[in-house]
């Protein structure tokens, strides 16, 4: 096992560094830059610096290091973040540098609750209703719930932000685009706020989660009825095991293997999902800051933002590996 688990570690590595360098050149290949951002930006404000003339421009471009060979900026970037942790500096308030540490310690929990949050909602649903659709099959619930899970399949997240903060807010009034009511926003953690959190979380998980939930539901149905069949099942409903003792006990355990291992995906897929549905929302993120980045051509925090969302989704294949084997030993630490 430590021999399985050393070798993954070093293809994450590997993958990880690939990601970076990859992302950090699709990231500067557009044309223009902070210098330029700035240059637009200072007549409309009160700008701390002076960029209005060319000779201004490359000056703040050789100080902030703009103006390098693309090789020279990465190995700038990337040595600074494995050997000190150190992100850099973001100007995210339009010229007033900050560490961007800061920025992505501010977003980042952000991000994990609704990501967190979903994932646990995503399976609390699709386990059951998945269990049903296999025992029911052809069942008017069964239709039900695999049109609903085609729908949430077919419809984009975005899409369905949309609709969902329409129908809210011409019906009930109802605003999303904060993680906390107004008087908690600046409370210490306490009981009250968690559940405020979580009341705010509920309407953008149910929008992100739909398609893992739908995905889910498919994978766990088509298992179940594949073992529902065998003639393990057949043999001991035929000497009167209880029909609920039986598919609980033995199919399941078989058939929830590929959900645990879809783990490796559907985090992927939450993280992208997150980024979109923070943006459309509102929602203060990862997603957000990421879309401020760009807009302001502050690529670096957006790489950063990037290569921590890599990160993120390289760990979390890596625990679903983990967690198969665990829940099935029949798999090898090949």
């Amino acid at each position: 096992m430590t021999s399985y688990i050393f070798r993954r570690s070093v293809i994450a590595l590997i993958t990880l560094a690939a990601m970076s360098l990859v992302t950090f050149f699709v990231m500067l290949a557009p044309a223009g830059d902070y210098v330029d951002y700035l240059h637009k930006l200072c007549p409309h404000i009160q700008c701390p610096y002076a960029v209005e003339t060319l000779e201004e421009q490359e000056i703040m471009r050789e100080q902030l290091g703009l103006n390098k060979p693309m090789l020279v900026q990465y190995w700038n970037w990337i040595f600074p973040i494995v050997t000190r942790f150190d992100f850099g500096m973001s100007a995210r308030g339009q010229g007033i540098w900050e560490p961007a540490i800061d920025i992505l310690k501010e977003m980042l929990p952000q991000t994990l609750y609704l990501v967190l949050f979903t994932m646990v909602i995503t399976w609390t649903l699709a386990i059951p209703i998945g269990i049903y659709s296999a025992v029911r099959q052809h069942s008017v619930g069964d239709y039900v719930f695999t049109f609903i899970g085609f729908t949430g399949l077919a419809v984009p997240d975005f899409l369905l932000a949309l609709v969902v903060m329409y129908l809210l807010f011409a019906y009930f009034e109802m605003s999303v685009g904060a993680l906390h009511s107004a008087e908690y926003s600046f409370e210490p953690w306490s009981f009250g706020k968690v559940i405020d959190m979580l009341e705010h979380l509920l309407v953008p998980a149910a929008v992100l989660g739909t398609a893992g939930t739908a995905a889910l539901i498919r994978i766990l149905r088509n298992n179940l009825l594949d073992e529902l069949t065998k003639p393990y099942v057949v043999t001991a409903m035929a000497k009167g095991v209880s029909p609920w003792r039986v598919i609980l006990k033995y199919p399941l355990r078989i058939a929830i293997n590929p959900l645990v291992s879809s783990i490796g995906f559907i985090i992927p897929s939450l993280i992208s999902g997150s980024v979109i549905v923070s943006i459309v929302m509102g929602i203060p993120g990862m997603g957000l800051m990421f879309w401020v980045a760009l807009d302001m051509s502050d690529v670096y925090l957006a790489e950063d933002i990037i290569l921590i969302l890599g990160f993120i989704t390289i760990l979390g294949t890596f625990i679903s590996d983990l967690l198969l084997m665990v829940v099935d030993p029949r798999i090898r630490f090949t």
